[in-house]
């Protein structure tokens, strides 16, 4: 694998160094050691990508929907010929086992050719009118070049959420790529180029996050804000967009409940979720962290559950074998650390885990910590990390209360034979998605997103395509 020494921006149809000659380094998370180096973008860059969104959106929203198509499928088929490339340079950027930057690669393959396929049906519809001689029609149109800022943990995933309803909608994009994982998102977007996409469309910039949001989103180019992230940074940016009457996407943070039930599969509950809460390191919006199991088969759960645990195998993700990473930074294995440090000060007892490893790269031990005191800090704030927290709970009522006692809302999850008890989470578990007795989220076709501090809006499913839509009423008297 050929990490590329130098990773560049994307302008205006050209892959160029930033103006001031600035760069960033590019760390690899697994040793530390330097992968290239990372063009840094300034304000003279800013300008440049807003004057070709403008540009390319001029000439993308007037090219007809299936052509559009044809061309994303065209980058989809590219992203699939190049997946083990893309992967290993994934892998090499953010830590994960190669085999889930397989997963995720193909993945984005599958998004683009599912959002270039929804693009052909933003239906519009006709009213019937109360006079007549009157039509009333209602059609969609884009709503301009869109700002899309974009997260390290999943580097091809979100991004290609976001391009692929901006381009398959008639918007030009600015992506605001993460500068931890940045060679991976330039891999995609090189496909769309490569595929045809014309010059302006698509753009590319990587810098200081706040100071590129501070100057894209109030710019009146702008005029459609997507953002992944957590939720502090996000309110900032949809304070922002809102300011100025700005659209925006916001999936943020999460804490994700596991409800447990005396009648479930127990022992296929702690094999299945185990697996879940470790993917890429806990690094996940939507990783189960709070498990709240029924007293009566609490302990026959957290003892398969950690059995699992120590099993995995962690290490770099390019070496065989490799079933869990490091962390992404120094900074994210200090902010776990300190996290389980005062969870077990507070009461809480570890199972297995509960420090880092080595003393090369981010790595940190996967974690169970057992009868989690409400009052600890990481019981009330994402940890975005290898940490599971296991609470015994007194019944259905009891575990709602606790999933729902935090103001996110992004994810849940539950097991039970129950359909009564599956109803009753259905209707009261407070959440952007709820996942009953396996993992059923982040399909193309279904709805992604979150409520209350978790954000709003979708990036999945028929309804991902809306906010980047304006819907315009024409009403027309027919004169003789």
């Amino acid at each position: 694998m050929s990490y590329p020494e130098h990773v560049l921006l994307h302008i205006d149809g050209e892959w160029k160094r930033a103006a001031s000659g600035k760069t960033l380094p590019i760390i690899n998370p697994a040793n530390e050691t330097v992968l290239g180096k990372l063009a840094h973008a300034g304000i003279a860059d800013l300008d440049e990508a807003l004057a070709a969104a403008e540009k390319g959106f001029q000439l993308w929203s007037r090219t007809s929907a299936f052509e559009r198509y044809k061309l994303m499928r065209a980058a989809a088929v590219i992203v699939r010929e190049r997946a083990e490339t893309i992967a290993r340079i994934m892998t090499a950027e953010q830590g994960k086992p190669l085999a889930e930057a397989r997963m995720e690669t193909l993945a984005a393959a599958d998004l683009i050719d599912w959002f270039a396929e929804e693009g052909r049906r933003t239906y519009g519809r006709v009213i019937p009118s109360r006079a007549g001689g009157v039509s009333q029609i209602e059609v969609k149109e884009p709503v301009g070049p869109v700002a899309a800022f974009t997260p390290w943990n999943f580097p091809l995933n979100q991004v290609v959420r976001k391009l692929s309803a901006a381009l398959a909608t008639g918007c030009s994009i600015i992506v605001k790529g993460p500068e931890e994982t940045p060679a991976s998102p330039a891999e995609l977007v090189r496909a769309f180029v490569d595929a045809g996409v014309p010059s302006g469309v698509v753009n590319l910039v990587y810098g200081v996050p706040a100071e590129i949001s501070s100057y894209l989103i109030p710019h009146p180019v702008i005029k459609k804000i997507s953002f992944t992230g957590s939720t502090a940074v996000g309110k900032q940016l949809a304070s922002l967009a809102g300011q100025h009457m700005k659209r925006s996407t916001m999936e943020l943070g999460g804490h994700s409940p596991v409800i447990v039930l005396p009648d479930a599969d127990v022992q296929r509950a702690a094999k299945v979720m185990a697996g879940s809460k470790f993917r890429n390191a806990g690094q996940v919006c939507v990783s189960p962290t709070r498990f709240l199991v029924d007293q009566s088969v609490y302990d026959e759960f957290v003892e398969v559950f950690t059995t699992t645990t120590k099993a995995i195998n962690v290490g770099d993700g390019l070496a065989e074998g490799t079933t869990m990473g490091p962390l992404v930074s120094e900074r994210r294995v200090e902010a776990v650390g300190a996290l389980v440090q005062e969870a077990v000060q507070a009461g809480a007892e570890v199972m297995t885990g509960g420090k880092r490893m080595g003393n090369a790269g981010y790595f940190f031990e996967p974690t169970v910590l057992s009868r989690v005191p409400k009052t600890a800090r990481i019981m009330n704030e994402e940890p975005f990390g290898p940490v599971a927290l296991m609470v015994p709970v007194d019944g259905l009522d009891e575990a709602i209360e606790e999933a729902n006692r935090l103001n996110y809302g992004l994810a849940a999850y539950a097991f039970t034979r129950s359909a009564d008890s599956a109803a009753r989470m259905s209707g009261r578990v407070r959440s952007g998605m709820l996942s009953i007795n396996h993992l059923g989220l982040a399909l193309p076709e279904v709805p992604f997103g979150g409520i209350n501090d978790s954000g709003y809006g979708t990036e999945g499913g028929a309804d991902a395509l809306e906010p980047y839509l304006n819907t315009k009423f024409v009403s027309h008297l027919q004169v003789e």
